[in-house]
């Protein structure tokens, strides 16, 4: 579903959100370098093309461990990280690996950040748990995802933008596979949220492990930030 995306992702992923993807990101990023002491190693899961990846960096200083099952994506986000050339103490490394299953030992990183992944896994719950693992007692886990606005005035223009507007300007921006991604985005939360409400992955958050969990729902209901504390 990728595959044509990530030369113009980070550009169309901006034009396609008016914008609010940089907010949601900016967001997210906030949350975890909030976190006392700073972080000094993040695992950023579902990296794409490292805007999170790039953003933590500089923020925090940290050390950046990017994760993608996508190659195109993560090859994108190479080429991102070293554009970038990030400043100071601060370094990324991407690497190809599932969210289910990461290469890395328990507890052995101070934070992690996941964007757009758990409409795409087939067990949300285990991979919560499978995320929570590689996280230190005490530190931020910090997710970024589409939500469904709920109010009578913003659902039927979410619905209308996401299915009619978003594959049209797609094709128009991005050609073919944007069409394609335009054309499944939609469905695709909507789907996400009947199976898996807000209320259950609160509950699966604690569930694996991660408590004083805070939910903030941004954009008029569009994008919804949300982030725990390890136990």
């Amino acid at each position: 579903m990728f595959r044509g995306l990530p030369e113009r992702y980070d550009q169309l992923a901006e034009w396609l959100s008016f914008w609010q993807n940089l907010r949601w990101r900016t967001a997210l990023v906030e949350a975890i370098a909030d976190q006392y002491p700073r972080p000094r190693l993040v695992a950023d899961i579902a990296t794409g093309t490292a805007g999170v990846a790039l953003a933590l960096a500089a923020r925090t200083g940290a050390t950046i461990v990017g994760f993608d099952l996508d190659e195109g994506m993560a090859r994108q986000g190479l080429r991102n990280v070293r554009a970038a050339r990030p400043t100071g103490d601060a370094t990324i490394a991407i690497a190809l690996a599932k969210g289910e299953q990461l290469p890395l030992a328990d507890a052995s990183v101070d934070a992690l950040s996941f964007t757009y992944l758990l409409r795409y896994v087939d067990d949300p719950a285990a991979t919560l748990v499978e995320l929570a693992r590689v996280v230190r007692p005490g530190g931020v886990v910090a997710n970024l995802e589409f939500a469904v606005p709920d109010s009578r005035l913003w659902h039927p223009l979410w619905w209308c933008y996401t299915r009619a507007v978003l594959p049209v300007a797609g094709l128009l921006t991005g050609g073919a596979p944007w069409y394609r991604v335009g054309r499944f985005l939609g469905p695709s939360i909507s789907t996400h949220y009947r199976r898996y409400p807000i209320k259950w992955t609160v509950s699966a958050w604690e569930r694996a492990g991660i408590g004083e969990v805070t939910v903030r729902f941004m954009s008029l209901g569009g994008g919804l930030v949300m982030w725990g504390r390890k136990k």
